[in-house]
């Protein structure tokens, strides 16, 4: 009999999705029934899959970002304990051999008290385990008031009590069912009976992680769409630097962003996700809603993105620099590990200014530090398979 599997993606960015859709492509159709819970099923991203499909709630991508804007909490008790409700359903309804998550912070809930095992997707950078000194600061309201300076010098000491305060839905949920706490905010996102990182430990270490947690390499996805028509237009002999916020970057800076890369004379390829109508753009600027970005990628000198780990890591496989623009600690904490490993420079989103920006753009692109910082991880990135090694767990872990 086929084993079931279930993935369930909180959809309120791409990347949550295309993570669990390309490993879920991985598994044997024919030893594995799969099943796919999201709030949305977007074409681009399930083209040619034959999982069974479950409708679920997400709350509306423009919900999270002004939530994020505002420094307040995600989810609530309540968002959450429908959640769970829903999970609790499915899981009764489909009794899967393993329930795979990305950012559905429900499950830590649902899962444990119906008692399927689950698998946590994740990056290694919120483990408790990483080696790293501290959290950056994201972008958060006390930024615009105290100014980046203060606002650091106080972030640390305030940390605790912000992380409790997330993680507190999800801990209050976890007391209503009978289950213990989990502590704060990292131990929640990584928490499940199998915690597995999209990364490689060069580029985030960690040290003595428990049995259950473990590395399967970058989960990388791209679009899979046509080079657009004018791709035949570009001038092989300037150089080119490929653009792209995705789906969760502050896309307000994309116009600033542009016109820098096109002052210092570079050909631009801008991917916007259909987030932005940019109507006239400088000469050498090709816009596109979305292009396959690891062609892109290869085609240019660097990238500029949000920081996140989804362009952040595709850029770093084709051997690209990135500069990244982050604007919540998601893509703060992707970024900086980038960065400190040498492959790229970090701008604060939230007063990124065109003297930043041009002073990055000709750094990554002249001083071949960053180019071969970036060639080093390309290297280890090729070392690693993350939809096979995900296979492999499944098949010892769904029994």
């Amino acid at each position: 009999m086929r084993r079931r599997i279930l993935f369930v993606a909180e959809a309120v960015t791409l990347a949550q999705v295309v993570r669990l859709v390309t490993l879920a492509r991985a598994l044997d159709p024919a030893r594995y029934d799969v099943h796919f819970a999201s709030a949305a099923f977007d074409p681009l991203i399930f083209a040619d899959t034959a999982f069974t499909r479950h409708a679920i709630q997400s709350l509306p991508a423009a919900v999270i970002d002004a939530r994020v804007a505002g420094g307040r909490r995600l989810y609530g008790v309540r968002t959450l304990a429908r959640y769970v409700a829903e999970d609790r359903e499915l899981l009764r309804q489909l009794r899967p051999a393993l329930v795979v998550g990305d950012l559905r912070l429900s499950l830590p809930v649902s899962a444990a008290v119906e008692r399927v095992p689950h698998a946590c997707l994740i990056n290694a950078y919120w483990s408790a385990h990483v080696v790293r000194d501290g959290f950056p600061l994201p972008d958060h309201p006390i930024v615009r008031w105290l100014g980046v300076e203060l606002a650091s010098r106080y972030f640390p000491k305030a940390l605790p009590w912000v992380f409790d305060h997330f993680a507190r839905p999800v801990n209050a949920l976890r007391r209503r069912h009978g289950l213990s706490p989990l502590g704060s905010l990292p131990d929640m996102l990584t928490h499940g009976d199998h915690t597995l990182f999209a990364d490689v430990p060069s580029l985030v270490p960690t040290r003595a992680l428990p049995a259950h947690q473990r590395y399967l390499g970058p989960v990388l996805w791209s679009p899979a769409v046509p080079l657009p028509a004018w791709w035949g237009d570009l001038d092989p002999a300037r150089p080119t630097i490929y653009v792209t916020l995705g789906s969760s970057g502050r896309v307000s800076r994309l116009p600033l962003v542009i016109e820098v890369a096109a002052e210092l004379g570079y050909q631009v390829l801008v991917a916007t996700a259909g987030r932005s109508q940019l109507g006239q753009v400088p000469a050498h600027v090709y816009v596109a809603d979305y292009l396959p970005g690891d062609v892109a990628a290869r085609r240019s000198l660097a990238v500029v993105s949000n920081g996140g780990s989804t362009t952040g890591y595709q850029a770093l496989a084709e051997g690209r620099p990135v500069v990244g623009v982050p604007f919540n600690l998601d893509q703060y904490l992707a970024m900086t590990a980038i960065a400190d490993a040498g492959a790229g420079i970090l701008l604060r989103a939230g007063n990124v200014d065109r003297t930043q920006l041009r002073d990055a753009l000709t750094r990554v692109v002249t001083e071949s530090t960053f180019t071969a910082a970036a060639g080093r991880l390309r290297g280890e990135f090729g070392a690693w398979n993350a939809p096979a090694n995900f296979a492999t767990f499944v098949d010892a872990a769904a029994v």
